[in-house]
């Protein structure tokens, strides 16, 4: 019957609908009507099946057909209380409900009958937990621009069954997400079910939660697990529900599969081709999908990727495994108990800060410049400072109104080389602000455009980037990469325009790889695309100091308003390394952690959008970074690269 001519998937489609329909009529059917075609896809594509015995029966008939993509806008709204209505759809394990609260509406004071995960999806709620309202807030990704680099904020929190619930809408009122295992019976009554059971069979399922109860969470602290190639996931899991938030990468496929656990799906952003039994829909924003246990499926991204929430119920092992494997990864660097703390404010704090770029590390001192940015990328010298700050966050200006320097690093004679961006020039300046010499301002007889990042070898050369970012007339071809030998020459290593954007720079701890990020590609509003993208990339250092065999290193994380518009900018900037050869970027969703061998470890998220930053602290295992007007701190497992490089 399983055929691929478009005059049988029609045929088949059709079939499969009507048989489903006859089920539900006569409830006669013991066997799902959509078997027979499952079989027939399961033995065309090979699938391989996986078994479980633990998973209990119940007589919870969802809302959703399966296999049938619904919109939200489809569904019902359904009024909780006062004030909150609720889009509420189903599966046989766990029921989702995507609440809407207006201004200062309340959810009644509960015991819950079942365990609950809720998700603060926009604006504020108070929450009850452990007997005390607490307030919880999501924040909205926003574009960065020259003065605000604040980074999106989810909150959440799990609750066990047996614990007391109450919500309470903030002043601009609230849309969270609630999922509820088991299915919530007073819920599905609200929402016009006739099939409600007097109770549900529970279960018991192997896999631990993988968050506290009663403790709020930012989501965006929830490490990414890679599933398969292409697909990374925020896993949250309770003792029957697993919230599964995935990023698909664009354009990606994932063949026929299936699993024995029930899957509920929805769209969040972007859209996929998904595959369902013999045919393919459409699904986009807000499209939502109930696929039962053993239902194979699969699909293909748009060019701009896909981002959903899968439920599974139970919790999947595997899912499982994959996260405790990442995490041992990100772990063995970042400590469970490490939490990003505030070293110095200065938008409140000592003489100000605006724009903090460059840090780096030297006797016992943070140095890092706070450069000038208007809103929309305007500088200005006289308003941007180098900066000497103590552990302590205590800071003064070593040099003010003179420059837009932009990357520092230690030179090992208790100097600093220094990029004055918009002086056109890099320069060796003391811990006091004195400039003592120009190490470069020209090439090709012409002068340098604007030197931004830099890193000294072993030789005490030096290799910095010029990304051209200035407001003046650019007198170079090009955006480059050069390297000022030891002797004074000055080579251009990295022809102009290969890179989009180059910024951060850096050297491996044996200074035998060079390491180039890309800020910004394939934009409209950029006039350089390359075939650099979202990557990191490196080349092998030769003995005299350029570079050769150019390769794609690690693939840096998109965020989703990039996605959407197709682009490949990841705001990457300042970049720091360990003795390992860890490196840490800074980027717009977070310093990203990837291994020696280019493989992704983790993203350590800030409040803030982390502009740069470098390891110091006494024993070199603290990271630093340079947050706009803030400066944050995080302790690490390992201990950082210090520079200059020895010998």
């Amino acid at each position: 019957m399983f055929t691929t001519k478009k005059t049988g998937i029609l045929f088949v489609s059709a079939v499969f609908l009507a048989c489903m329909l006859l089920a539900l009529v006569s409830g006669c059917s013991k066997e799902p009507a959509w078997k027979a075609v499952n079989d027939q896809v399961i033995k065309e594509h090979n699938v391989q099946e996986r078994v479980r015995t633990d998973i209990v029966e119940n007589n919870i008939v969802s809302n959703l057909e399966p296999g049938v993509v619904t919109n939200l806008s489809k569904l019902p709204e359904t009024e909780i209380a006062p004030g909150a209505k609720g889009k509420i759809y189903w599966g046989k394990g766990n029921l989702m409900n995507w609440m809407t609260l207006e201004p200062g509406a309340e959810i009644p004071k509960e015991t819950l009958s079942g365990e609950r995960i809720m998700v603060v999806w926009e604006g504020s709620v108070e929450q009850l937990i452990n007997g005390s309202m607490v307030k919880m807030i999501a924040i909205p990704r926003t574009p960065i621009h020259g003065t605000n680099g604040i980074e999106p904020r989810r909150d959440f929190v799990y609750l066990e069954k047996g614990a007391e619930n109450a919500v309470k809408a903030g002043p601009q009122g609230a849309k969270i997400l609630e999922v509820y295992w088991p299915v919530r019976l007073d819920y599905m009554k609200k929402a016009g079910s006739t099939k409600v059971p007097s109770s549900v069979p529970e279960g018991n399922y192997p896999i631990k939660p993988s968050v506290m109860p009663n403790k709020v969470y930012d989501y965006y602290d929830i490490q990414f697990t890679e599933l398969v190639p292409g697909a990374n996931s925020r896993l949250i899991t309770g003792r029957g529900a697993q919230l599964s938030f995935l990023r698909m990468d664009p354009g990606s496929y994932f063949p026929h599969h299936n699993h024995p656990e029930e899957q509920v799906m929805i769209v969040i952003r972007g859209a996929i081709d998904e595959i369902i039994l013999d045919h393919t829909s459409m699904m986009k924003k807000d499209d939502a999908l109930l696929l039962p246990a053993d239902l194979v499926h699969g699909g293909t991204n748009q060019p701009e990727g896909c981002d959903v929430l899968d439920v599974f119920w139970p919790p999947r092992p595997d899912y499982n495994a994959s996260m405790e494997k990442r995490l041992a990864a990100y772990h063995a660097i970042i400590p469970e108990d490490a939490k990003v703390e505030l070293v110095a404010d200065g938008a409140v704090q000592g003489p100000g800060l605006t724009f903090g770029e460059g840090p780096s590390w030297m006797n016992g001192k943070l140095y890092f410049s706070s450069m000038f940015f208007s809103s929309d990328w305007g500088g200005d010298p006289a308003k941007s400072a180098l900066v000497e700050m103590d552990p302590d966050g205590t800071y003064r200006y070593i040099s003010q109104g003179k420059m837009q320097t932009n990357g520092t690093m230690p030179l090992g004679n208790g100097n600093l080389a220094v990029c004055d961006m918009f002086g056109h020039r890099v320069i060796e300046m003391t811990t006091t602000g004195k400039v003592v010499r120009v190490l470069a301002s020209s090439y090709g007889g012409k002068r340098l455009d604007g030197p931004n990042d830099l890193v000294v070898d072993a030789k005490g050369g030096i290799y910095f980037t010029d990304p051209q970012f200035i407001p003046d007339e650019r007198q170079q071809p090009g955006r480059s990469i050069y390297y000022r030998k030891k002797s004074g020459e000055l080579i251009r290593v990295i022809d102009p325009d290969v890179f989009a954007m180059p910024n951060g720079v850096l050297l491996s701890p044996d200074g035998k790889t060079l390491y180039v990020n890309n800020t910004y590609d394939n934009e409209e509003w950029w006039n350089v695309n390359t075939d650099k993208d979202n990557f990191l990339w490196a080349y092998d250092v030769n003995d005299d100091g350029t570079v050769s065999n150019g390769r794609k290193f690690a693939e840096l994380y998109l965020t989703p308003d990039v996605l959407d518009r197709k682009g490949k900018s990841t705001s990457a900037d300042g970049m720091t390394i360990d003795v390992q050869g860890n490196v840490y970027v800074a980027t717009q969703i977070g310093i990203q952690i990837v291994s020696a061998k280019g493989e992704f470890i983790g993203i350590i998220n800030f409040p803030v959008m982390p502009v740069s930053c470098c390891f110091g602290g006494d024993d070199y295992k603290t990271i630093y970074a340079t947050c706009y007007d803030k400066v944050y701190k995080i302790r690490t497992n390992m201990k950082g690269l210090e520079y200059p490089l020895k010998p």
